[in-house]
């Protein structure tokens, strides 16, 4: 095949044009997008640590005598700051509420595609493909359970150690 006929091909044919164009703008986008966040969290560390230092720089000015700066502040790595120490606290409380959404999503949605499968009996459907509805609603009820039995053990663990003990 010569190279004039797949040039012909792919400027007469729009979905051809399509399918090149785009990989190419996923690409470029996913990258784009990336770079953005790195640029972002750059700005924002250094916002912070010109914030901090100018606050210091004040007090030093003032003549009052400053506490050492913790170890993480100098830290390369990403939970080094102020305001990502307290995401990281944070993290640990809403963690079960993340297995709770995605559960009751994942069971919403199963719920929905087997009630829309099996109203498609009606347009010469199978009342059985209703039945592949079951895989997300199992997926949205097991991370429920999970949600459902991790609370129940934590809350065991935050019980103090006299109340969780039977009476005799």
């Amino acid at each position: 095949m010569d190279p004039n006929s797949v040039a012909s091909v792919v400027t007469d044919n729009p979905t051809a044009i399509l399918a090149m164009v785009i990989p190419i703008v996923a690409i470029v986008l996913g990258l784009g997008v990336a770079m953005l966040k790195l640029w972002l969290d750059f700005r924002k560390k250094r916002e912070i640590l010109q914030s901090h230092h100018a606050e210091r720089m004040a007090a030093i000015e003032k003549g009052i005598e400053l506490p050492p700066l913790p170890p993480q502040f100098y830290g390369s790595e990403v939970s080094s700051l102020t305001a990502d120490v307290l995401n990281e606290q944070l993290k640990g409380r809403h963690q079960g509420l993340r297995y709770l959404r995605s559960g009751l999503v994942w069971l919403l949605v199963g719920i929905a595609i087997s009630l829309a499968l099996y109203a498609d009996h009606d347009h010469g459907g199978s009342h059985a493909v209703a039945w592949w509805g079951g895989v997300p609603i199992a997926f949205g009820l097991s991370k429920l359970l999970f949600y459902f039995i991790a609370n129940h053990m934590n809350a065991g663990a935050d019980a103090p150690a006299d109340q969780s003990k039977p009476k005799e």
